[in-house]
């Protein structure tokens, strides 16, 4: 069987697992955040835990193992660097593998783990509550769907210029601004009005 065809699909599985983990993640977040009762909240960032450990992590593995061969193997090595579409779309996967593993997952792991505690009290606790407000994890949890979507563009249509790239990540960033704007406006989640509801436990 061709080498190439078989790192071609290793490369489209992993696309297809960090795809539905991060889909997952979003839902699960927004589940979280339209939760006012301390236990279905619990649910909701264990449900982000299952998806960031169990298909976003093993689908970035195999995406930069899959696309580290095929740039070595079958786009010349470095040579690689004279392609704007490649060079985009490893910059971008290397922005997501960095902020996806130092502030979101770290992010959402001390969420589950405050929400342990505060499961285990029986109430919405102040760093609970401060955690759940962050802006910078929000921003970058928003973040990582419209990048991926920019580093699918850039393998899809391989523009040789660099406008794609600019464009796309320009408008990347102002939708996960637009959203980590709008989505906590529209389920807030701080103050005593959301300690209040969500202290309710089943």
């Amino acid at each position: 069987m061709d080498p190439y065809l078989l790192l071609r699909f290793a490369h489209l599985v992993g696309l297809m697992l960090i795809s539905a983990g991060l889909i997952g993640v979003f839902v699960a977040d927004m589940r979280s955040r339209q939760s006012r009762e301390l236990k279905l909240f619990a649910q909701a960032v264990n449900l982000i835990a299952l998806f960031y450990d169990g298909l976003v992590v093993p689908g970035a593995i195999l995406l930069a193992g899959s696309g580290t061969w095929l740039i070595v193997s079958y786009y010349g090595g470095w040579d690689f660097l004279r392609m704007p579409w490649l060079v985009g779309m490893v910059l971008l996967f290397l922005f997501e593998f960095v902020e996806g593993n130092t502030i979101t997952r770290r992010y959402f792991t001390r969420l589950r783990r405050l929400t342990g505690n505060a499961l285990a009290q029986g109430r919405v606790t102040p760093e609970l509550a401060r955690a759940r407000s962050e802006q910078l994890a929000s921003f970058t949890h928003f973040l990582d769907i419209p990048i991926l979507t920019v580093i699918v563009s850039l393998g899809a249509l391989r523009p040789e210029t660099w406008t794609q790239f600019v464009i796309g990540t320009a408008l990347a960033v102002a939708a996960a601004s637009v959203l980590n704007y709008a989505i906590p406006r529209l389920y807030p989640w701080t103050g005593a009005e959301a300690e209040a509801g969500l202290a309710r436990t089943a």
